[in-house]
């Protein structure tokens, strides 16, 4: 247990503007020091005085959060050579246990002692880039979408001619239309009001897509660099792929296929009663990481004539569909694991 391998841990509740420490000592489990410092590069030299004044010897970081406010002392204690460890959301004690910044971060310290293996945090590097483009491609499609929606309303609402002229039109005839017209010349209020309103959401969304294209073209390279091997692999596109490395981050974080598996909400759960025997896919976990696992079978299932013929086999054996589908799934998180387990090391 990590209890048996340090003499402190440094338990840290982060914040934007400043993160709460509390130093605990393993053997007697009392609390050596507390402190606040600012979320700053002066904060971050503060610690670590701070914790080799108080906490000679062997350490650990256990930061709560640590790839949200907790990122940047993160990335400085990683770089110091620091041992530093992830907290997951801490389950809060009874409201007469009470809660403040400073008690979080006991908690945080206190949550890890018992662990026999506690979480790492995610590789930096290569991987946050791939993580700040994903995030922005995203934002872009997400916003895209809403400016095709609202496209679609404002033309329920659109005077004739124009809206019966424009109703037959695709998307991208309709966006290039769109964007090109000039209703400053028109006379009718109402009309020009609608037309200026649907060429500047379409100008907008092909604004957008620009953005998604070109961020789309820079994920696909970043994730052919970090793991091509995946990329070679039936049905596996470069978001996919983006994903799946960003879940996974680096080699010896998750201890075995069967732990990438639970993350991945692809571990089956028993779900037997009297005499049928069956299980279900897990609901919870990453749900990112499973909706890669899913389109990936989606396109395995429509173009991958293993993937055809193993679920026909299934369905004869007595397998339902579904029950067809967890059991590929599960097959899925483990090739996928094998093959980022032994590809390159991913640089940080």
């Amino acid at each position: 247990m990590l209890a048996d391998q340090v003499d402190y841990v440094v338990g840290v509740d982060p914040h934007r503007d400043s993160h709460a420490l509390a130093i605990v000592h393993v053997l007697s489990g009392a609390v050596v020091f507390e402190t606040t410092i600012a979320a700053s590069s002066q904060g971050y030299a503060e610690v670590l005085q701070l914790v080799d004044a108080h906490a000679p010897g062997r350490r650990a970081f256990a930061v709560e959060g640590s790839g949200s406010f907790g990122a940047g002392l993160t990335r400085v204690l990683t770089s110091r050579g620091e041992r530093v460890l992830e907290v997951s959301r801490l389950r809060r004690e009874r409201r007469s246990g009470g809660k403040t910044d400073a008690l979080d971060a006991v908690r945080a310290a206190r949550s890890v002692l018992g662990q026999e293996r506690p979480a790492t945090p995610r590789a930096g590097g290569e991987r946050q880039a791939l993580q700040a483009l994903v995030a922005a491609r995203e934002g872009a499609v997400n916003a895209k979408c809403a400016g095709l929606a609202q496209i679609r309303d404002l033309l329920i609402t659109t005077p004739e001619p124009l809206r019966s002229e424009l109703r037959p039109l695709t998307q991208a005839p309709l966006l290039r239309r769109l964007a090109a017209t000039r209703p400053e010349g028109r006379r009718d209020p109402e009309l020009r009001g609608s037309m200026l309103a649907l060429r500047s959401v379409a100008r907008r969304v092909l604004q957008l897509q620009a953005e998604e294209r070109e961020l789309g073209r820079q994920i696909e390279a970043l994730t052919r660099k970090l793991a091509p091997q995946l990329l070679d692999q039936p049905g596996v596109g470069p978001h996919a792929a983006a994903q799946l490395v960003l879940s996974w981050s680096h080699h010896g974080r998750i201890r075995s296929e069967a732990a990438f598996a639970r993350l991945a909400g692809a571990a089956p759960i028993p779900a037997s009663s009297g005499q049928t025997v069956r299980h279900r896919l897990d609901r919870s976990g990453d749900r990112k990481l499973n909706r890669a696992l899913h389109m990936i079978l989606v396109t395995r299932k429509r173009a991958h004539p293993p993937t055809i013929a193993y679920i026909e086999r299934r369905i004869h054996e007595g397998k339902s569909r579904r029950e067809a589908n967890r059991c590929l799934k599960r097959y899925l998180a483990r090739s996928l694991y094998r093959l980022l387990e032994h590809g390159p090391p991913i640089a940080t």
